[in-house]
Protein backbone atom coordinates (compact mmCIF):
# COMPACT_ATOMS: atom_id res chain seq x y z
CA UNK A 1 0.00 0.00 0.00
CA UNK A 2 1.13 3.50 -0.82
CA UNK A 3 0.87 6.17 1.58
CA UNK A 4 -0.64 9.68 0.12
CA UNK A 5 1.32 12.55 -0.70
CA UNK A 6 -1.53 14.50 0.73
CA UNK A 7 -0.46 13.12 4.19
CA UNK A 8 2.61 15.41 4.22
CA UNK A 9 2.68 18.99 4.79
CA UNK A 10 5.76 21.43 5.90
CA UNK A 11 4.88 23.86 9.41
CA UNK A 12 6.27 27.63 8.76
CA UNK A 13 6.06 27.47 13.13
CA UNK A 14 9.18 24.73 12.25
CA UNK A 15 12.34 25.52 14.10
CA UNK A 16 15.19 23.60 11.63
CA UNK A 17 15.90 22.89 7.55
CA UNK A 18 13.31 21.78 5.31
CA UNK A 19 15.38 18.33 5.20
CA UNK A 20 15.04 17.96 8.97
CA UNK A 21 11.50 18.48 9.27
CA UNK A 22 10.84 16.14 6.46
CA UNK A 23 13.00 13.67 8.00
CA UNK A 24 10.80 14.66 11.26
CA UNK A 25 7.74 14.33 9.46
CA UNK A 26 8.57 10.53 8.40
CA UNK A 27 9.77 9.53 11.38
CA UNK A 28 6.97 10.69 13.81
CA UNK A 29 4.21 8.96 11.21
CA UNK A 30 6.32 5.39 11.94
CA UNK A 31 6.33 6.17 15.22
CA UNK A 32 3.04 7.16 15.75
CA UNK A 33 1.77 4.05 13.80
CA UNK A 34 -0.09 5.77 10.74
CA UNK A 35 2.95 4.47 8.69
CA UNK A 36 2.84 0.70 8.87
CA UNK A 37 5.84 -1.74 7.73
CA UNK A 38 6.10 -1.96 4.56
CA UNK A 39 3.95 0.82 3.07
CA UNK A 40 5.61 2.50 0.07
CA UNK A 41 6.59 6.36 0.48
CA UNK A 42 5.76 8.63 -2.20
CA UNK A 43 8.65 9.46 -4.64
CA UNK A 44 11.44 11.99 -4.19
CA UNK A 45 10.11 14.00 -7.57
CA UNK A 46 6.52 13.87 -6.18
CA UNK A 47 6.85 14.75 -2.51
CA UNK A 48 9.08 18.05 -3.30
CA UNK A 49 6.99 19.06 -5.86
CA UNK A 50 3.84 18.48 -3.20
CA UNK A 51 5.60 20.34 -0.94
CA UNK A 52 7.66 22.95 -2.97
CA UNK A 53 10.91 22.05 -2.43
CA UNK A 54 14.24 20.93 -4.11
CA UNK A 55 13.88 17.46 -5.01
CA UNK A 56 17.76 16.88 -3.36
CA UNK A 57 16.51 18.13 0.29
CA UNK A 58 13.76 15.07 0.30
CA UNK A 59 16.88 12.96 -1.27
CA UNK A 60 18.55 13.46 1.78
CA UNK A 61 15.95 13.74 4.46
CA UNK A 62 14.85 9.73 2.60
CA UNK A 63 18.97 8.91 2.52
CA UNK A 64 19.25 9.66 6.30
CA UNK A 65 16.37 7.71 7.57
CA UNK A 66 17.61 5.13 5.56
CA UNK A 67 20.51 5.34 7.32
CA UNK A 68 18.81 4.85 10.49
CA UNK A 69 16.86 1.81 9.73
CA UNK A 70 13.98 4.35 9.32
CA UNK A 71 13.13 3.35 5.52
CA UNK A 72 14.64 0.62 3.56
CA UNK A 73 15.03 0.89 -0.59
CA UNK A 74 14.37 -1.89 -3.09
CA UNK A 75 16.02 -0.56 -6.62
CA UNK A 76 13.93 1.41 -8.85
CA UNK A 77 11.16 0.31 -7.08
CA UNK A 78 11.53 3.32 -4.37
CA UNK A 79 11.34 3.81 -0.63
CA UNK A 80 9.44 1.87 1.84
CA UNK A 81 8.85 1.63 5.30
CA UNK A 82 11.19 -0.73 6.67
CA UNK A 83 10.96 -3.95 8.38
CA UNK A 84 12.78 -2.74 10.99
CA UNK A 85 11.41 0.23 11.65
CA UNK A 86 10.65 1.21 15.48
CA UNK A 87 7.69 0.28 16.76
CA UNK A 88 5.06 2.43 17.74
CA UNK A 89 5.05 3.20 21.39
CA UNK A 90 1.95 2.89 23.73
CA UNK A 91 -0.87 5.72 22.51
CA UNK A 92 -0.57 7.51 25.69
CA UNK A 93 3.06 8.20 24.88
CA UNK A 94 1.90 10.05 21.43
CA UNK A 95 0.21 12.57 23.11
CA UNK A 96 1.72 15.95 22.63
CA UNK A 97 -0.72 18.15 24.12
CA UNK A 98 -2.77 18.04 27.56
CA UNK A 99 -7.02 17.71 27.16
CA UNK A 100 -7.75 21.20 29.17
CA UNK A 101 -10.96 20.41 28.84
CA UNK A 102 -13.17 19.70 32.12
CA UNK A 103 -15.80 16.98 30.68
CA UNK A 104 -17.50 16.26 33.65
CA UNK A 105 -19.06 19.88 33.19
CA UNK A 106 -19.09 19.69 29.34
CA UNK A 107 -20.81 16.41 29.41
CA UNK A 108 -24.77 17.63 29.30
CA UNK A 109 -26.16 14.08 29.45
CA UNK A 110 -24.43 10.88 29.98
CA UNK A 111 -25.11 7.67 28.55
CA UNK A 112 -22.74 5.44 30.22
CA UNK A 113 -22.95 3.20 33.55
CA UNK A 114 -26.43 1.84 32.52
CA UNK A 115 -27.12 -1.61 33.33
CA UNK A 116 -26.92 -3.60 29.76
CA UNK A 117 -24.00 -5.60 30.63
CA UNK A 118 -21.58 -6.46 27.21
CA UNK A 119 -21.43 -9.94 25.83
CA UNK A 120 -18.15 -11.77 25.09
CA UNK A 121 -16.93 -10.79 21.24
CA UNK A 122 -15.69 -14.36 21.73
CA UNK A 123 -18.33 -16.41 22.69
CA UNK A 124 -18.25 -19.30 19.92
CA UNK A 125 -14.94 -20.46 21.38
CA UNK A 126 -15.87 -21.16 24.36
CA UNK A 127 -17.12 -24.80 24.32
CA UNK A 128 -20.61 -24.65 26.01
CA UNK A 129 -21.62 -20.77 25.55
CA UNK A 130 -25.76 -20.86 26.80
CA UNK A 131 -25.71 -17.33 25.80
CA UNK A 132 -28.85 -16.19 24.57
CA UNK A 133 -29.47 -13.66 21.34
CA UNK A 134 -26.30 -15.05 18.91
CA UNK A 135 -26.40 -16.69 15.72
CA UNK A 136 -25.88 -20.53 15.75
CA UNK A 137 -24.39 -20.58 11.78
CA UNK A 138 -25.19 -24.47 11.31
CA UNK A 139 -29.07 -22.82 11.50
CA UNK A 140 -28.42 -19.96 9.40
CA UNK A 141 -29.18 -19.85 5.64
CA UNK A 142 -26.26 -18.44 4.54
CA UNK A 143 -26.60 -19.48 0.86
CA UNK A 144 -29.65 -18.07 -0.24
CA UNK A 145 -29.35 -15.10 2.03
CA UNK A 146 -26.13 -14.27 -0.06
CA UNK A 147 -28.21 -14.96 -3.65
CA UNK A 148 -30.92 -12.10 -1.64
CA UNK A 149 -27.85 -10.45 -1.42
CA UNK A 150 -26.85 -10.37 -5.35
CA UNK A 151 -29.74 -10.00 -6.49
CA UNK A 152 -30.69 -6.82 -4.40
CA UNK A 153 -27.46 -5.25 -5.96
CA UNK A 154 -28.95 -5.71 -9.18
CA UNK A 155 -29.49 -3.52 -11.93
CA UNK A 156 -33.25 -3.90 -11.39
CA UNK A 157 -32.61 -2.69 -8.03
CA UNK A 158 -30.38 0.11 -8.51
CA UNK A 159 -32.58 2.64 -6.98
CA UNK A 160 -33.45 0.86 -4.11
CA UNK A 161 -29.30 0.51 -3.25
CA UNK A 162 -28.79 4.10 -3.98
CA UNK A 163 -31.30 5.83 -3.30
CA UNK A 164 -31.22 8.23 -0.22
CA UNK A 165 -34.91 7.63 0.98
CA UNK A 166 -35.07 10.30 3.38
CA UNK A 167 -37.68 10.23 5.93
CA UNK A 168 -39.39 6.54 3.71
CA UNK A 169 -38.58 2.82 3.58
CA UNK A 170 -38.25 0.15 1.45
CA UNK A 171 -41.81 -0.36 0.25
CA UNK A 172 -41.36 -4.32 -1.00
CA UNK A 173 -40.10 -4.32 2.78
CA UNK A 174 -42.96 -2.87 4.37
CA UNK A 175 -45.58 -4.79 2.23
CA UNK A 176 -44.50 -8.09 3.19
CA UNK A 177 -45.01 -6.88 6.68
CA UNK A 178 -48.23 -5.47 6.29
CA UNK A 179 -49.56 -8.20 4.31
CA UNK A 180 -47.37 -11.19 5.77
CA UNK A 181 -46.09 -10.58 8.81
CA UNK A 182 -48.20 -8.92 11.13
CA UNK A 183 -51.88 -11.09 10.03
CA UNK A 184 -49.86 -13.64 11.24
CA UNK A 185 -49.99 -11.88 15.01
CA UNK A 186 -53.80 -10.69 14.31
CA UNK A 187 -53.11 -7.38 13.22
CA UNK A 188 -53.94 -5.24 10.51
CA UNK A 189 -52.02 -2.10 9.26
CA UNK A 190 -51.88 -0.08 6.73
CA UNK A 191 -48.31 1.08 5.10
CA UNK A 192 -48.91 4.77 7.04
CA UNK A 193 -48.78 3.04 10.12
CA UNK A 194 -45.63 0.83 9.79
CA UNK A 195 -41.61 2.24 10.78
CA UNK A 196 -38.25 0.29 9.67
CA UNK A 197 -35.99 0.90 12.59
CA UNK A 198 -32.48 -0.42 12.86
CA UNK A 199 -33.38 -3.58 15.04
CA UNK A 200 -35.45 -3.38 18.02
CA UNK A 201 -34.02 -1.39 20.84
CA UNK A 202 -33.96 1.44 18.37
CA UNK A 203 -37.71 0.52 18.19
CA UNK A 204 -37.89 0.82 22.10
CA UNK A 205 -35.45 4.62 21.97
CA UNK A 206 -38.11 6.26 19.17
CA UNK A 207 -40.80 5.21 21.19
CA UNK A 208 -39.27 7.04 24.32
CA UNK A 209 -38.22 9.67 22.86
CA UNK A 210 -41.45 10.48 21.39
CA UNK A 211 -44.11 9.28 24.10
CA UNK A 212 -42.04 10.57 27.22
CA UNK A 213 -41.28 13.81 29.06
CA UNK A 214 -39.43 14.82 32.29
CA UNK A 215 -42.95 15.47 33.81
CA UNK A 216 -44.09 11.53 32.32
CA UNK A 217 -44.22 8.02 33.60
CA UNK A 218 -43.65 4.64 32.23
CA UNK A 219 -44.00 1.42 34.18
CA UNK A 220 -42.10 -1.25 33.27
CA UNK A 221 -41.77 -4.94 34.12
CA UNK A 222 -39.45 -5.99 36.65
CA UNK A 223 -37.18 -7.67 36.05
CA UNK A 224 -36.83 -6.85 32.31
CA UNK A 225 -34.94 -5.95 29.47
CA UNK A 226 -31.99 -4.62 30.55
CA UNK A 227 -30.97 -2.29 27.81
CA UNK A 228 -34.96 -0.72 27.82
CA UNK A 229 -34.05 0.03 31.40
CA UNK A 230 -30.97 2.20 30.45
CA UNK A 231 -33.08 4.19 27.60
CA UNK A 232 -36.06 5.11 29.66
CA UNK A 233 -33.59 6.03 32.47
CA UNK A 234 -31.79 8.20 29.67
CA UNK A 235 -35.58 9.97 28.93
CA UNK A 236 -35.34 11.15 32.50
CA UNK A 237 -38.98 10.23 32.56
CA UNK A 238 -40.68 8.53 36.17
CA UNK A 239 -40.01 5.14 36.11
CA UNK A 240 -42.46 2.87 38.36
CA UNK A 241 -40.82 -1.09 38.22
CA UNK A 242 -43.60 -3.83 38.53
CA UNK A 243 -42.79 -7.08 39.63
CA UNK A 244 -43.76 -9.51 37.58
CA UNK A 245 -45.64 -12.78 38.35
CA UNK A 246 -45.99 -16.32 36.86
CA UNK A 247 -48.09 -14.45 34.27
CA UNK A 248 -46.36 -11.53 33.53
CA UNK A 249 -47.05 -7.97 34.25
CA UNK A 250 -49.94 -7.13 37.01
CA UNK A 251 -52.09 -4.51 35.52
CA UNK A 252 -53.46 -3.68 39.05
CA UNK A 253 -50.17 -2.69 39.74
CA UNK A 254 -49.63 -0.46 37.37
CA UNK A 255 -50.35 3.17 39.24
CA UNK A 256 -52.51 5.30 38.37
CA UNK A 257 -50.40 8.76 37.16
CA UNK A 258 -48.79 5.98 34.79
CA UNK A 259 -48.54 7.36 31.15
CA UNK A 260 -46.92 4.62 29.24
CA UNK A 261 -46.37 0.87 29.62
CA UNK A 262 -43.78 -1.38 28.57
CA UNK A 263 -44.72 -4.78 28.33
CA UNK A 264 -43.36 -8.28 26.43
CA UNK A 265 -46.83 -9.97 26.99
CA UNK A 266 -46.07 -12.87 24.86
CA UNK A 267 -42.97 -13.77 25.92
CA UNK A 268 -41.81 -11.79 29.42
CA UNK A 269 -37.90 -11.07 29.02
CA UNK A 270 -35.98 -12.67 30.96
CA UNK A 271 -38.65 -14.74 32.56
CA UNK A 272 -40.01 -16.29 29.70
CA UNK A 273 -43.77 -15.83 31.26
CA UNK A 274 -46.72 -15.52 29.08
CA UNK A 275 -49.27 -13.05 29.61
CA UNK A 276 -53.13 -15.16 29.06
CA UNK A 277 -55.73 -13.90 27.88
CA UNK A 278 -57.62 -12.80 30.56
CA UNK A 279 -55.04 -10.85 31.61
CA UNK A 280 -54.57 -9.19 28.47
CA UNK A 281 -57.89 -7.47 28.20
CA UNK A 282 -57.57 -6.19 31.39
CA UNK A 283 -53.92 -5.07 30.98
CA UNK A 284 -56.05 -3.23 28.35
CA UNK A 285 -58.73 -2.04 30.50
CA UNK A 286 -56.70 -0.63 33.00
CA UNK A 287 -54.54 0.94 30.23
CA UNK A 288 -57.59 2.67 28.75
CA UNK A 289 -59.30 3.82 32.25
CA UNK A 290 -55.88 5.72 32.51
CA UNK A 291 -55.86 6.85 28.98
CA UNK A 292 -52.43 5.17 28.78
CA UNK A 293 -50.58 3.66 25.84
CA UNK A 294 -49.24 0.70 25.91
CA UNK A 295 -45.49 -0.45 24.27
CA UNK A 296 -45.53 -4.18 23.41
CA UNK A 297 -42.19 -6.02 22.25
CA UNK A 298 -43.23 -8.68 20.84
CA UNK A 299 -39.66 -10.81 20.64
CA UNK A 300 -38.99 -14.32 19.93
CA UNK A 301 -43.05 -15.02 19.06
CA UNK A 302 -41.70 -16.66 15.73
CA UNK A 303 -39.84 -19.38 18.01
CA UNK A 304 -43.13 -20.64 19.23
CA UNK A 305 -42.69 -24.40 18.69
CA UNK A 306 -44.38 -26.32 21.83
CA UNK A 307 -48.00 -24.14 21.23
CA UNK A 308 -49.06 -21.74 18.77
CA UNK A 309 -48.56 -18.29 20.04
CA UNK A 310 -51.13 -16.10 21.75
CA UNK A 311 -51.99 -13.67 20.13
CA UNK A 312 -50.22 -10.28 19.65
CA UNK A 313 -51.99 -7.41 22.26
CA UNK A 314 -51.83 -5.63 19.67
CA UNK A 315 -54.32 -7.58 17.82
CA UNK A 316 -57.10 -7.18 20.93
CA UNK A 317 -56.52 -3.57 20.89
CA UNK A 318 -59.95 -1.61 20.34
CA UNK A 319 -58.52 1.96 20.77
CA UNK A 320 -55.41 2.06 18.92
CA UNK A 321 -53.04 2.45 21.81
CA UNK A 322 -51.14 -0.04 21.88
CA UNK A 323 -47.99 0.40 19.92
CA UNK A 324 -46.39 -2.89 18.85
CA UNK A 325 -42.50 -3.59 18.44
CA UNK A 326 -41.55 -6.48 16.15
CA UNK A 327 -38.01 -7.39 14.70
CA UNK A 328 -36.28 -9.33 12.32
CA UNK A 329 -32.80 -9.65 14.42
CA UNK A 330 -33.43 -12.56 16.93
CA UNK A 331 -35.09 -14.95 13.61
CA UNK A 332 -32.58 -14.08 10.89
CA UNK A 333 -28.93 -12.82 12.64
CA UNK A 334 -28.55 -10.46 15.53
CA UNK A 335 -26.12 -8.34 12.86
CA UNK A 336 -29.06 -7.68 11.19
CA UNK A 337 -30.82 -4.54 12.89
CA UNK A 338 -34.10 -4.71 11.07
CA UNK A 339 -36.90 -3.67 13.13
CA UNK A 340 -40.66 -2.47 13.13
CA UNK A 341 -42.89 -0.10 14.53
CA UNK A 342 -46.60 -0.79 14.42
CA UNK A 343 -49.11 2.42 15.53
CA UNK A 344 -51.48 4.97 14.97
CA UNK A 345 -50.33 7.13 12.08
CA UNK A 346 -49.83 10.44 13.82
CA UNK A 347 -47.26 8.01 16.27
CA UNK A 348 -45.05 6.65 13.42
CA UNK A 349 -45.11 9.82 11.59
CA UNK A 350 -43.25 12.01 14.51
CA UNK A 351 -41.14 8.61 15.15
CA UNK A 352 -40.17 8.70 11.37
CA UNK A 353 -38.99 12.73 11.62
CA UNK A 354 -36.98 11.57 14.81
CA UNK A 355 -35.61 8.67 12.97
CA UNK A 356 -34.24 10.91 9.65
CA UNK A 357 -32.82 13.46 12.05
CA UNK A 358 -30.81 10.93 13.72
CA UNK A 359 -29.90 8.13 11.13
CA UNK A 360 -32.11 9.00 8.07
CA UNK A 361 -33.12 5.37 7.54
CA UNK A 362 -31.38 1.99 7.16
CA UNK A 363 -29.36 1.23 4.63
CA UNK A 364 -31.01 0.73 1.85
CA UNK A 365 -29.14 -2.96 0.35
CA UNK A 366 -30.33 -4.67 3.66
CA UNK A 367 -33.74 -3.96 3.69
CA UNK A 368 -33.88 -4.84 -0.25
CA UNK A 369 -32.19 -8.03 0.73
CA UNK A 370 -34.58 -8.79 3.71
CA UNK A 371 -37.41 -8.17 1.75
CA UNK A 372 -35.80 -10.66 -1.38
CA UNK A 373 -35.51 -13.45 1.82
CA UNK A 374 -38.70 -13.29 3.42
CA UNK A 375 -40.92 -12.59 -0.45
CA UNK A 376 -39.29 -15.64 -1.69
CA UNK A 377 -39.96 -18.20 1.08
CA UNK A 378 -36.08 -18.52 2.89
CA UNK A 379 -37.57 -16.85 5.94
CA UNK A 380 -40.30 -18.69 6.54
CA UNK A 381 -38.08 -22.36 6.00
CA UNK A 382 -35.14 -21.08 8.17
CA UNK A 383 -37.60 -20.54 10.65
CA UNK A 384 -39.25 -24.24 10.65
CA UNK A 385 -35.18 -25.38 10.80
CA UNK A 386 -34.96 -23.42 13.89
CA UNK A 387 -37.62 -24.57 15.72
CA UNK A 388 -37.04 -28.17 15.10
CA UNK A 389 -33.43 -27.57 16.18
CA UNK A 390 -34.45 -25.26 19.23
CA UNK A 391 -37.50 -28.17 20.37
CA UNK A 392 -34.39 -30.92 20.34
CA UNK A 393 -31.96 -28.50 22.18
CA UNK A 394 -34.89 -27.27 24.68
CA UNK A 395 -35.98 -31.26 25.37
CA UNK A 396 -31.99 -31.72 25.90
CA UNK A 397 -31.55 -28.99 28.47
CA UNK A 398 -34.67 -29.95 30.27
CA UNK A 399 -33.22 -33.44 30.86
CA UNK A 400 -29.93 -31.98 31.74
CA UNK A 401 -31.05 -29.94 34.37
CA UNK A 402 -33.47 -32.37 35.96
CA UNK A 403 -30.83 -35.15 35.93
CA UNK A 404 -28.66 -32.25 37.57
CA UNK A 405 -30.92 -30.87 40.23
CA UNK A 406 -31.09 -27.50 39.04
CA UNK A 407 -33.96 -25.38 39.45
CA UNK A 408 -36.19 -23.72 36.29
CA UNK A 409 -37.66 -20.24 37.89
CA UNK A 410 -39.08 -19.96 34.38
CA UNK A 411 -39.45 -20.91 31.13
CA UNK A 412 -41.83 -20.18 27.83
CA UNK A 413 -45.11 -22.11 27.50
CA UNK A 414 -45.21 -21.75 23.81
CA UNK A 415 -41.30 -22.29 23.44
CA UNK A 416 -38.84 -19.81 22.98
CA UNK A 417 -34.76 -19.95 23.01
CA UNK A 418 -33.85 -19.78 26.91
CA UNK A 419 -34.63 -20.90 30.62
CA UNK A 420 -34.85 -18.53 33.38
CA UNK A 421 -32.47 -20.43 36.32
CA UNK A 422 -32.96 -19.98 40.10
CA UNK A 423 -29.47 -20.96 41.99
CA UNK A 424 -29.66 -21.86 45.65
CA UNK A 425 -30.04 -19.20 48.14
CA UNK A 426 -26.43 -17.27 49.05
CA UNK A 427 -25.04 -18.09 45.38
CA UNK A 428 -24.11 -15.19 43.54
CA UNK A 429 -24.34 -16.05 40.18
CA UNK A 430 -21.84 -13.06 38.31
CA UNK A 431 -19.37 -14.61 40.63
CA UNK A 432 -20.53 -18.29 39.21
CA UNK A 433 -20.45 -16.80 35.77
CA UNK A 434 -16.40 -15.96 36.23
CA UNK A 435 -15.65 -19.07 37.76
CA UNK A 436 -17.75 -21.13 34.74
CA UNK A 437 -15.52 -19.09 31.97
CA UNK A 438 -11.96 -21.27 32.19
CA UNK A 439 -14.42 -24.35 32.15
CA UNK A 440 -15.63 -23.16 28.73
CA UNK A 441 -19.35 -22.31 29.83
CA UNK A 442 -20.89 -19.06 29.83
CA UNK A 443 -24.50 -17.97 31.65
CA UNK A 444 -25.90 -14.57 31.92
CA UNK A 445 -26.22 -13.43 35.60
CA UNK A 446 -29.56 -12.08 36.48
CA UNK A 447 -28.93 -9.10 38.26
CA UNK A 448 -29.19 -6.76 35.38
CA UNK A 449 -32.42 -7.35 34.26
CA UNK A 450 -33.85 -6.14 38.53
CA UNK A 451 -34.53 -3.03 38.99
CA UNK A 452 -32.79 -0.83 42.38
CA UNK A 453 -29.50 -0.87 44.11
CA UNK A 454 -30.69 -4.18 46.33
CA UNK A 455 -30.91 -6.89 43.18
CA UNK A 456 -30.96 -10.65 43.93
CA UNK A 457 -27.95 -12.09 42.57
CA UNK A 458 -29.41 -16.06 42.62
CA UNK A 459 -30.81 -15.63 39.01
CA UNK A 460 -29.57 -16.54 35.94
CA UNK A 461 -30.75 -17.28 32.00
CA UNK A 462 -29.13 -19.88 30.03
CA UNK A 463 -29.84 -20.10 26.46
CA UNK A 464 -29.58 -22.70 23.95
CA UNK A 465 -29.68 -20.96 20.13
CA UNK A 466 -26.17 -20.94 20.23
CA UNK A 467 -25.32 -24.50 21.80
CA UNK A 468 -25.42 -27.94 20.12
CA UNK A 469 -27.34 -30.22 21.27
CA UNK A 470 -24.46 -32.93 22.07
CA UNK A 471 -22.82 -30.62 24.18
CA UNK A 472 -26.10 -29.17 26.48
CA UNK A 473 -25.24 -31.93 29.15
CA UNK A 474 -21.94 -31.81 29.94
CA UNK A 475 -22.04 -28.15 30.15
CA UNK A 476 -25.25 -28.43 32.78
CA UNK A 477 -23.00 -30.95 34.64
CA UNK A 478 -20.36 -28.63 34.45
CA UNK A 479 -22.46 -25.42 35.89
CA UNK A 480 -24.23 -27.83 38.62
CA UNK A 481 -20.69 -29.34 39.86
CA UNK A 482 -19.41 -25.52 39.85
CA UNK A 483 -22.17 -24.55 41.56
CA UNK A 484 -21.95 -26.76 44.33
CA UNK A 485 -18.22 -26.63 45.24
Amino acid sequence: MSISVDTFFLNPQFQGTLQSQIQQMIAEGILSGRFRQGEKLPSTRKLASHLGVSRITVTLAYTELLANDYLSSRGRSGYFVSENAPEPPPFEALRQNGDSVDWNRAIGRRYTGGDTPRKPVDWARYRYPFIYGQTDSSLFDHANWRLCAIQALGQKDFAALTTDYCDLEDERLVEFIVRHTLPRRGIVARPEEVLITVGAQNALWLTAQVLLTQRRTAAIEDPCYHALRDILTQSRCHLVPLPVDRDGLPPHAIPSETDVIFTTPSHQCPTAATMPMSRREQLLDRARELDALIVEDDYEFEMSFLNPPSPALKSLDRDGRVIYVGSFSKSIFPGLRLGYLVGAESFIREARALRASVLRHPPGHTMRTAAYFLSLGHYDASIRRLRIALKERREAMQNAIQANGLTIAGQGAHGGSSFWMRAPNGVDTEVLAEQLKPKGVLIEPGRPFFFGHDRPKEFYRLAYSSIPKDRISQGIQLIAETMSD
